[in-house]
């Protein structure tokens, strides 16, 4: 099984005294990153669909060490309304990393309002396939839901016969959330870790605020636990940890945690 760690997104201001030296300029951080850890998630690209030459770059800076999950672009999400030409030109500005051999699963995150109701299960089958060609899309396609209504064992048995990546999340124990739980649909695990600052969730006055959360030993050991369980009857090629709460350092201190919780239980 491959083991990918990492982190949502690598500029972070938080990091520098931290990872990244003071003295060190914005464009060597991701140099400095990748020699740290072999993973990103790329959030960028949900803002903006980066260009064939910009994926070129990370890729000449990373030195091919980092294995890329990019999330992909708010209008195949959240806006629902991309077009053809947007996923073309998706699977066209990847292809540095694709033919590189670094390119891991893309990143469907749907926001807290997508429900399941019927149209959205069209609009997902309709996404999915979207995503279903592996010479696009080797890694295939991660689906991560914010609203409880797609927890149930018939969407995931509907996840593996489409070849889907079930998102396993970490969030703070809220109504209409998600539970904390692994789940596999695939012989990917993605498992994305958010914080659990339930206080700030939904009052924070920005994402640094939501996600200002540091996870104790007990809380990792969780998820390294069910992942070792799970590998007793479920073939797991890859198991993504991917952390999101990058607010003071606290991913950073995780991913240590973590790396020593995998040492011990695998």
């Amino acid at each position: 099984m491959e083991l990918y760690l990492g982190t949502g997104g690598y500029t972070n201001d938080d990091w520098v005294g931290l990872l990244y030296p003071p003295e060190a300029k914005r464009e060597q951080w991701l140099s400095i990153y990748a020699q740290h850890y072999n993973a990103v998630e790329l959030n960028s690209s949900f803002y903006n669909i980066p260009g064939t030459r910009a994926f070129a770059g990370m890729l000449r800076k990373s030195g091919g060490r980092v294995h890329w999950a990019i999330k992909i672009h708010r209008s195949m999400t959240h806006d629902r309304n991309a077009t053809a030409e947007d996923y073309q030109r998706l699977f066209e500005s990847v292809a540095p990393l694709r033919e590189a051999g670094v390119l891991g699963p893309f990143l469907a995150q749907f926001p807290q309002s997508f429900h399941r109701t019927p149209e959205n299960r069209q609009y997902l089958a309709a996404l999915a396939e979207r995503f279903a060609d592996r010479r696009l899309a080797p890694g295939g396609l991660a689906v991560e839901f914010r609203h409880h209504s797609w927890d149930l064992g018939e969407v995931r048995e509907a996840f593996k016969r489409a070849g889907l990546i079930w998102v396993s999340t970490d969030y703070p124990p809220l109504p209409g959330l998600p539970k904390n739980e692994l789940h596999l649909t695939s012989e990917v695990a993605y498992i994305r870790l958010s914080g659990r600052n339930k206080e700030k969730w939904y009052e924070g006055r920005d994402q640094s605020e939501r996600h200002d959360y540091r996870y104790t030993a007990d809380e990792l050991r969780f998820w390294v636990q069910s992942l070792v369980e799970a590998r007793e009857v479920e073939n797991i090629t890859q198991a993504w940890f991917i952390f999101n709460n990058t607010t003071k350092g606290h991913a950073l201190e995780n991913l240590r945690m973590l790396r020593e919780l995998l040492e011990i239980y695998l």
